[in-house]
């Protein structure tokens, strides 16, 4: 009986620790992202010192990942719509 205790206790041991790793290694990303955000938010400060819009700036980065026939739909149903609207 006690080899199956040893044994569950072992293998629980070892659930542990993996679960332990998975915890640090998730907070060392963490932190990693929040290191990124931060850089990321002074690039956007320093481009508006030079005087760039950090709100386009940011539009931009969006279009950039964008599909290029998924953007160009995108710009016609815009267009369409101003269209309609009389927005131009």
């Amino acid at each position: 009986m006690d080899d199956i205790e040893n044994k569950g206790n072992a293998s629980n041991a070892k659930k542990d620790e993996r679960l332990k790793s998975f915890i640090e290694r998730i907070e060392r990303l963490e932190e990693e992202k929040n290191n990124i955000t931060s850089d990321i938010k002074e690039v956007f400060s320093e481009a508006k010192s030079m005087g760039y819009d950090p709100k386009i700036m940011r539009k931009i980065l969006v279009l950039r990942k964008m599909d290029i026939d998924e953007r160009l739909e995108q710009e016609a149903l815009l267009d369409t719509y101003r269209s309609a609207l009389g927005i131009y």
